[in-house]
């Protein structure tokens, strides 16, 4: 009988009785849809990062898509952002009739380039877009400088950055914490922390704040909450254009325990991307990921850059093979049909390492459920496919 593979999966969400618990007492208590688990969601992820306000949404993409709208953004406006970025990230600003300008990514990273923001502002721009790529942080204490000087507001595309950290001054900082403008994260299974899907907004501004409120939820004048609480009767009214972008309280229920295991969630994740620099040391021709001194990474995911001359996907297969699961490095935008059939974007650098970066690194499995020892048979793993990928070429 042939013995089964070990499998490691490149993902696990974080999931016991606990949340299970959660849930039923939800289900059991009547009110599923927006409701009070939201509104208490809210605020300990306010509380958790520091932010004055926390709206709640359906998904990160959502949350984009009302942070665009709240600063402004509208026909033929430009933003400024990365092609290096899953596709949600533009497809945002074309939501809101605006034009993509795409920059390129650092040379040591696998985030936007700050030298080239400022060569692409025109008359035109109306956001500067940030992305915190696989959950490391991009140098936000320059593109909010940045953004300030030009007095164009900053969005913080922080999908995978709950829990992740920058230094400003002598201080550590959540990612979230009103740096720039408005903050977005997700809760997909594939990130730290999940309500099954969902997203998050973070503000100071508390006109943003009630925008978001108003139109996730239809620009309905008087919410659920408030309507079927009142002894008489309430007739809503919807003054503007508005969508359905409301979490329920199931899943803020769960994510209400997500969030209070952030910390332990966090400090394993780091101790295995120790782990991981550790055991790269020993495969040679790898580039292990670059966390600045200034940023803390809650290491969503862990990519590493291939030899030139390796073929990803051969290395990606062996590994598969093996029983470790891989994905191929971020996609870069520009390249997808989407925008390359009808060029609904603009070029505000070359984008030469993005296009390197997307089929020259692989993410590696991580998660808290990975043992130590899982590690090395990922690292020993990844150096045969490596050899069998060069003596074939």
């Amino acid at each position: 009988m042939t013995r089964a593979l070990r499998q490691i999966p490149v993902a696990r969400p974080v999931l016991d009785e606990r949340e299970v618990e959660a849930v039923r007492r939800v289900v059991l208590s009547g009110w599923v849809t927006q409701g009070p688990e939201v509104a208490a969601f809210e605020k300990a992820f306010a509380e958790k990062v520091g932010a004055p306000h926390a709206c709640a949404v359906s998904n990160c993409t959502t949350a984009l898509h009302l942070a665009l709208k709240a600063v402004g953004v509208g026909m033929d406006d430009e933003v400024i952002t990365v092609s290096h970025s899953f596709i949600a990230t533009a497809n945002a600003i074309r939501y809101c009739g605006g034009i993509p300008v795409l920059v390129d990514i650092e040379q040591n990273g696998f985030n936007i380039d700050v030298a080239l923001i400022e060569p692409a502002i025109t008359s035109r721009t109306k956001a500067i877009l940030c992305v915190h790529q696989l959950g490391m942080p991009c140098d936000l204490v320059r593109i909010v400088e940045i953004g300030r000087r030009h007095g164009i507001p900053v969005i913080e595309d922080a999908a995978c950055a709950i829990g992740s950290e920058i230094l400003c001054g002598d201080r550590w900082e959540p990612i979230g914490r009103p740096h720039g403008d408005i903050a977005c994260f997700s809760f997909h299974p594939r990130k730290v922390i999940t309500t099954g899907d969902g997203g998050m907004l973070t503000t100071g501004n508390p006109e943003y704040d009630a925008k978001f409120k108003l139109w996730r939820q239809h620009s309905m004048s008087v919410s659920d909450a408030v309507r079927h609480g009142s002894s008489t009767v309430i007739q809503e009214s919807y003054p503007e254009l508005g969508y359905n972008y409301r979490m329920t309280d199931l899943q803020a229920a769960l994510g209400r325990v997500q969030l209070e295991r952030l910390p332990e969630i966090i400090a394993r994740r780091r101790e295995l991307a120790q782990l991981y620099g550790a055991a790269m040391a020993s495969v040679p021709g790898i580039v292990v990921p670059h966390e600045p001194a200034w940023a803390r990474s809650n290491w969503q995911s862990y990519c590493i850059g291939l030899p030139i001359a390796i073929n990803q996907r051969e290395v990606m297969q062996t590994m598969l093979d093996h029983g470790i699961a891989t994905r191929r490095g971020v996609m870069n935008i520009h390249l997808e049909p989407a925008y390359r059939r009808c060029r609904s974007y603009v070029t505000g650098s070359d984008l030469e390492r993005s296009v390197a970066a997307q089929s020259h690194s692989i993410i590696l499995p991580l998660s808290v459920q990975m043992a130590d020892e899982d590690v090395g048979v990922v690292a020993s793993t990844l150096d045969m496919a490596l050899r069998q990928s060069a003596e074939a070429a």
